[in-house]
């Protein structure tokens, strides 16, 4: 048995649950820190999106400790090796993943750097250079900069050699630190004319644009678009359904391109796993890349967690200790 934080008959639980057992393929991590994803609003409130959601499951995609046990098919691992991983049930005490979306802990780092990393990684370098086609020189927007997927966003981008780098903000003090965190420019989309100051910024429009807020900014976006520009929608925190300007989409022959993880084989995340290391391992390693740390809760407060993501005061990466 294990202590977990599962989705129970009144929202979010505390309380003991089966520990799980690894699959041929999988490993058994002892959880020593969870990190928060705004994903986990949805699961813990019972929602259900294809695998996710529904009473009993445990939230958590992403945490950082040490191997337990392994599947009899798992190669590159051994017991006691510390990692940092994405999958699911990360708020509990133990958790199972693929071997190979699993990634070993580089020195010198602690388990609450680590937890903080695999998620926005895997997704910004997703949307980046396996959809966006990145290349250096390329100028690139990331729309809703402030989270943790979004200032690793900025930093992947100018790591890769874009030229501009922009980040998007509504919150003042927020969008302050965008330029901390690889930005060399922060717009504020709540000015109606933002649009026209990143084309200016950006010699007429966005190679590259990585949108997080969908709804009411997407033909904004494609406004700020560069002719055959291309935008990656990875979230839709701003909402699902919008007007879609069809006109403009042909006009300028944008690339629109929608990403999840939710409808992903085992196969493909394997894939992003690698592609994250072989092209961003040492930048990794030496802490080029980096997120800050908001606030650190005990498992028993992954309530108290998630009520300070939904308050959307945050920067940085909210982390549970296990």
């Amino acid at each position: 048995m294990m202590q977990a934080a599962f989705v129970g008959e009144n929202g979010l639980e505390i309380g003991e649950v089966a520990r799980p057992e690894p699959k041929p393929h999988e490993i058994l991590v002892r959880v020593r820190t969870a990190a928060l994803n705004r994903a986990d609003l949805a699961v813990a409130a019972g929602a259900s999106h294809g695998a996710m959601g529904g009473a009993g499951t445990i939230p958590g995609l992403e945490f950082a400790g040490e191997i337990e046990a392994m599947g009899s098919d798992v190669t590159g691992w051994k017991i006691g090796d510390r990692v940092m991983c994405t999958g699911a049930g990360g708020y509990a005490q133990y958790a199972v993943t693929d071997h190979l979306r699993a990634l070993p802990m580089p020195d010198g780092f602690d388990f609450d750097r680590a937890a903080t990393l695999p998620l926005a990684l895997q997704t910004m370098h997703n949307a980046l250079v396996d959809n966006g086609g990145l290349a250096a020189g390329d100028t690139v927007m990331i729309l809703g900069a402030s989270s943790g997927v979004g200032l690793m966003g900025q930093q992947i981008a100018r790591h890769l050699g874009a030229r501009v780098v922009i980040g998007t903000s509504t919150d003042d003090a927020r969008r302050a630190r965008l330029t901390d965190f690889g930005a060399h420019h922060a717009v504020d989309t709540r000015d109606s004319e933002w649009p026209d100051r990143v084309r200016a910024l950006t010699d007429g429009g966005v190679d590259l644009i990585i949108d997080q807020i969908s709804g009411p900014l997407l033909t904004l976006a494609m406004h700020a678009s560069a002719v055959r520009g291309r935008i990656v929608n990875v979230g839709r925190l701003g909402g699902g359904m919008a007007e879609f300007d069809c006109d403009l989409h042909a006009l300028k022959r944008i690339r629109y391109i929608g990403v999840t993880f939710r409808t992903r084989s085992i196969e493909e995340i394997r894939a992003i796993v690698a592609g994250v290391r072989r092209d961003l391992w040492p930048a990794i390693c030496d802490g080029t890349l980096h997120l800050p740390i908001d606030r650190s809760f005990a498992l028993a407060e992954a309530r108290e967690a998630l009520e300070h993501m939904r308050a959307n005061r945050h920067f940085g990466k909210i982390l549970l200790q296990a």
